[in-house]
């Protein structure tokens, strides 16, 4: 998880606040300003979400053994 992703998410969570409060009090103007920090912050998160993926897609694979499997190193399956 990287900054933007946490950021992205307290924003929305606030703006879920925001939007419920003026839900209750009848507040069109909080409820509007909820769902546009609501909104901000799903993108916010989702650009968090683009750079983390990028950054795992420019590691090399990771590899469980140096060594290529061998019939002697293969696990045995089961015969029907």
């Amino acid at each position: 998880m990287n900054k933007d992703q946490v950021e992205g998410k307290v924003k929305d969570v606030a703006g879920r606040v925001e939007r419920q409060a003026g839900e209750w009090s009848n507040d069109p103007e909080k409820q509007a300003k909820g769902i546009a920090k609501q909104v901000e912050g799903k993108a916010q998160n989702s650009w968090g979400k683009a750079k983390e993926a990028a950054k795992d897609a420019s590691k090399p694979p990771r590899s469980t053994s140096q060594e290529p499997e061998t019939e002697e190193s293969a696990p045995r399956r089961a015969e029907r």
